[in-house]
């Protein structure tokens, strides 16, 4: 695609994609597939007066959440509904800028814009893995992952019609979930909606989707393998922690400088 806010106009086609309409056959697949929860999650959606697809949103995802089984009386996915007026904290504690925006974790796994379409299969599994306590990556990965020392920002780039992007997202989230069990938070996966956010798509001059940039810069087109991303993640995280370590450095020479000016 040129560019994927403007290669299809905003109109009746777009807003097509962003409906939420489950057939009986889809809510019965959706139920299905919820029903390997095991523990309670806690799911927010971001919303604002002035968004095109925040009451989708929060139509889809309390219709995911109304699927899923319960317990003791109560939905193993519990959906928080957050309005900016009503709680504009929580936007600054998850780092929501955006809306409508999905987040899971404090944030550090989040969608800006609606996970509509081939995404929803990606939160929905996203959903039942966060709630097994289980990534499904390799040992190997999970190790490393807890290692990490400078901070990642993931961003995956999809659009509702793309069969490979929950893939992506997929990964990416698993990723963030992993450094989030391993109490570092050193990963933020943020799978943004390009026909919503279409200056982050042009940012990284997005032609085809999934693309995936990490600390903005655009690393993969198309679906990478755990391995490769396991590689590029592991890199620009050094990048950062390094980038840290010459700031914070640099701040404590200014002082000493500043403190022996004063005493002179």
């Amino acid at each position: 695609m040129r560019s994927v806010a403007t290669s299809i106009e905003w109109g009746t086609e777009i807003d097509r994609m962003f409906q939420v309409n489950f057939t009986d056959d889809d809510l019965s697949a959706l139920k299905e597939a919820l029903s390997d929860m095991r523990n309670h999650v806690d799911i927010y959606t971001f919303i604002d007066d002035d968004c095109r697809y925040c009451n989708n949103t929060v139509e889809l995802i309390e219709t995911i959440s109304r699927a899923s089984p319960t317990r003791n009386g109560r939905r193993l996915l519990v959906h928080n509904v957050i309005h900016r007026r009503d709680n504009s904290d929580l936007f600054k504690k998850f780092n929501i800028v955006r809306v409508p925006s999905v987040a899971l974790l404090e944030g550090y796994i989040r969608y800006t814009g609606m996970p509509a379409g081939e995404e929803i299969r990606g939160l929905v599994e996203t959903i039942i893995r966060v709630s097994n306590n289980d990534s499904g990556l390799s040992n190997s990965t999970v190790n490393k992952l807890a290692t990490l020392r400078g901070k990642v920002h993931v961003e995956v780039v999809v659009t509702p019609t793309c069969p490979y992007c929950p893939y992506a997202a997929l990964i990416a989230n698993m990723f963030a979930f992993e450094s989030y069990k391993a109490g570092r938070k050193a990963i933020i996966s943020d799978t943004v909606e390009a026909y919503e956010n279409p200056d982050i798509a042009d940012r990284y001059n997005v032609m085809s989707v999934p693309a995936l940039a990490i600390n903005g810069n655009l690393e993969f087109v198309g679906l990478p393998y755990e391995e490769q991303l396991l590689e590029r993640v592991i890199k620009r995280s050094e990048e950062a922690y390094s980038r840290e370590v010459r700031r914070k450095l640099i701040s404590k020479l200014i002082e000493h400088l500043e403190s022996s000016e004063e005493q002179h």
